[in-house]
C-alpha cells in the first residue's frame, strides 16, 4: 500500500469502545455525552417555562410547540388521562433528540444511542413506565388486560396468553431497543466510513483517480451526514410515540 494511506483502518465495533476516565471502567466519553445531554434538556426545559407571556417571544414559541408536538402524540395515543404522561413523553423524545443531533456533530462525533446500553436503558424506564401505569390504573386486573385481549374465547387462553406475555413484557423493550440502537449504530458507521476513507483517498499521492474519488465520498458522508440528523429526530418520535402506545395500551379497557 502506498501513499501514506496504510495507517488509515476501516471502521469497526472497537470505534464504538472507550476506556474510562479516573480510574473507572462506567465514565467514559459516552456517559459523558449522557451527562450534557441530559443536563442540556433539563436547563432548556427550566429557562423555557420561566416568564411565560400571553404574547410568546420566538424562543417560547418554539418551546411550546415543542411541548405541544409530544402532548399532541400523548393525547392521541393515551386518550383521556394522557396529561400525567406528558412531562415523560416530552423528556424522553428531548434526550433522545438531543443526544441524536449533537453526536451527529463534528465536536462530538458520537451518538449516545449507538451503545446499546443508552438504548437498554430508555426501553428499561419505558417498560417501567406502562407497567406501573397498567398496575396502578387497573391493579392485579392490568395482568388480564396485558395477557387477554377482548373477544378471545376461554379454549384459546393457553396459547393467547403465553404469546401477549412475550409481546407485552419481553418483546416490546427489546423491540424498542434494538431499533434505536440499530439505526444510530449504523449512521454513524456508514458516516465515519465515507468520511474517513474520503480523506485517506483525498491524501493519497500521485493518484488523481483516488483522490477525486476523494472529494465525492467526502460530499456523500456530508449527504449521510444530513440524513442522519433526519434519521435522528425520526429515531426520538419513533421511540416516544411508541411508549406513548405503550402506556396507552396498560391504561386502557382492553386491547
Amino acid at each position: 500500500m502506498g501513499g501514506g494511506v496504510s495507517s488509515w483502518h476501516a471502521p469497526s465495533q472497537e470505534d464504538f469502545e472507550f476506556s474510562g476516565w479516573f480510574g473507572t471502567t462506567w465514565f467514559n466519553k459516552p456517559m459523558l455525552l449522557a451527562i450534557i445531554g441530559f443536563v442540556g434538556v433539563l436547563a432548556y426545559w427550566l429557562i423555557a417555562s420561566r416568564r411565560l407571556k400571553v404574547i410568546p417571544s420566538k424562543a417560547q414559541f418554539f418551546a411550546e410547540y415543542v411541548y405541544d408536538f409530544v402532548r399532541n402524540i400523548g393525547r392521541d395515543m393515551i386518550g383521556p388521562g394522557y396529561r400525567r404522561f406528558t412531562p415523560y413523553l416530552l423528556t424522553l423524545f428531548s434526550f433522545i433528540l438531543v443526544s441524536n443531533w449533537f453526536g451527529e456533530t463534528f465536536v462530538f462525533m458520537f451518538p449516545t444511542f449507538s451503545r446499546v446500553s443508552y438504548a437498554y436503558a430508555g426501553a428499561i424506564l419505558t417498560f417501567l413506565a406502562y407497567v406501573i401505569a397498567g398496575f396502578a390504573k387497573h391493579g392485579l386486573g392490568y395482568l388480564r388486560v396485558a395477557l387477554i385481549p377482548s373477544g378471545v374465547p376461554p379454549w384459546l387462553y393457553p396459547v393467547i396468553i403465553p404469546l401477549e406475555f412475550l409481546s407485552s413484557f419481553i418483546t416490546r423493550p427489546l423491540t424498542l431497543s434494538v431499533r434505536l440502537f440499530a439505526n444510530m449504530f449504523a449512521g454513524h458507521m456508514s458516516i465515519m466510513v465515507f468520511v474517513g476513507g474520503g480523506a485517506a483517498l483525498l491524501g493519497w499521492v500521485h493518484n488523481s483517480f483516488y483522490n477525486v474519488t476523494g472529494v465525492f465520498a467526502l460530499l456523500f458522508g456530508v449527504a449521510m451526514l444530513c440524513l442522519e440528523l433526519f434519521i435522528g429526530f425520526l429515531q426520538a418520535y419513533i421511540f416516544t410515540i411508541l411508549a406513548a402506545q405503550y402506556i396507552g395500551s396498560s391504561v386502557g379497557a382492553a386491547h
